[in-house]
């Protein structure tokens, strides 16, 4: 996973995350700061999911809005 992807783009992923997780209040969202850990942990509370279950997620939305590398 590459989080600095996520610590980069924080403030435009905001809303895509808040799409995907709609457990996760507006709040919540701003105490992550672009901090996979702390995404990764809420996710786990609000939706009851194992780590795994939650890091995979956060992976996959990660790699989705990555912008493909330059050559």
């Amino acid at each position: 996973m590459d989080t600095n992807v996520l610590k980069g783009k924080w403030l435009q992923l905001k809303g895509s995350a808040k799409a995907k997780w709609g457990k996760l209040t507006n709040d919540d969202l701003d105490q992550v700061e672009g901090n996979a850990e702390k995404l990764i942990g809420l996710i786990q509370e609000r939706y009851g999911y194992l780590k795994g279950q939650a890091k995979a997620e956060v992976d996959d939305f990660i790699s989705r809005h990555q912008t493909p590398a330059v050559r």
